[in-house]
């Protein structure tokens, strides 16, 4: 019975220290989210489908930011969204309608920095996916912002794949 503790005890002290295995930090900020070419909410008000839209793009991020080292950080300051679809406006009722002819865009510029601030890599960015209804094994197809979400992930290991 005590080989069977002290086996636990050896594993949980050895495997413990992987599990909290820090990834790389993220900071985003929404300039102007106010001029954004589309961020409209359809029936939702407004105000929450912007905030509950902004803390899903920043937790993606802060989820590509898990491969990236332990002590780098990543600065995202985003300009311009522009959601897959369009809000119809006719009728009774405000829906998001998704046609090829509303793609995904977003504009943002980024800093990857090391732990002594200096800066890794910067750019000014510019995404689009016009062919984003054309994706046989869209990864997010049951999740909110599925279209925009896939074409971060691609810009991501595009520009950070070394």
């Amino acid at each position: 019975m005590n080989k069977s503790i002290m086996c636990l005890m050896f594993a949980a002290t050895t495997l413990m220290p992987l599990s909290y295995a820090q990834a790389a930090e993220v900071e985003v900020k929404w300039t102007n989210p106010d001029k954004y070419s589309d961020i409209d909410a359809g029936e939702e008000h407004r105000k929450h489908f912007k905030e509950r839209t902004f803390k899903s793009f920043e937790k993606h991020f802060a989820k590509l930011a898990e491969s990236l080292p332990e002590g780098q950080k990543l600065v995202l300051d985003v300009t311009n969204i522009d959601l897959a679809g369009d809000v119809n406006h006719g009728g009774m009722k405000r829906i998001r309608v998704v046609k090829d002819i509303f793609f995904p865009r977003m504009e943002f510029n980024y800093q990857l920095l090391n732990a002594d601030s200096s800066v890794i890599k910067s750019e000014d960015v510019s995404i689009k996916d016009m062919g984003f209804l054309m994706h046989n094994g869209l990864k997010y197809r049951s999740q909110s912002l599925g279209y925009e979400k896939e074409m971060l992930d691609d810009w991501f290991k595009d520009t950070f794949a070394e």
